[in-house]
């Protein structure tokens, strides 16, 4: 059935409006890879958000949404320092580089934000777009 947003009832019928098979064009940036929209850009968690949902949104990440997570695990690259915010800033810029660079793979229940700021340190190198 057409979106029941488009449709009216007239004279006892249902008849959709015309103005619904209509695109509409927007100037807004396409959703995917925002690299080529403002240069180099990586996920990481959200300072000040709930620790249990970055808790939960980082075991999502490194369980269910297969980020690389070995270099967060103890003795990697990236486990110093030993915080919940900068093992799931690493995750979840692993999964977003994974998967494409889309605004939707950085999102983590509001947890996490984009930054054009290479969050790299030390021996811990984040991925980023190629």
């Amino acid at each position: 059935m057409p979106n029941a947003a488009v449709l009216k009832a007239e004279g006892g019928r249902v008849v959709e409006k015309a103005e619904a098979t209509i695109p509409v064009t927007t100037l807004s940036p396409p959703e995917g890879n925002t690299t080529f929209v403002g240069g180099t850009t990586w996920c990481v968690a959200l300072p000040g958000v709930s620790q249990v949902d970055l808790q939960s949104a980082l075991d999502w990440a490194c369980g269910l949404g297969m980020a690389d997570c070995k270099a967060i695990q103890e003795g990697g690259p990236c486990f110093e320092p030993d915080t919940l915010l900068s093992h799931a800033s690493y995750a979840f810029n692993s999964y977003y580089q994974q998967n494409g660079n889309s605004d939707v793979a950085c999102n983590f229940g509001g947890t996490a934000t984009l930054t054009k700021a290479n969050p790299s340190y030390a021996k811990c190198s984040y991925a980023a777009s190629r």
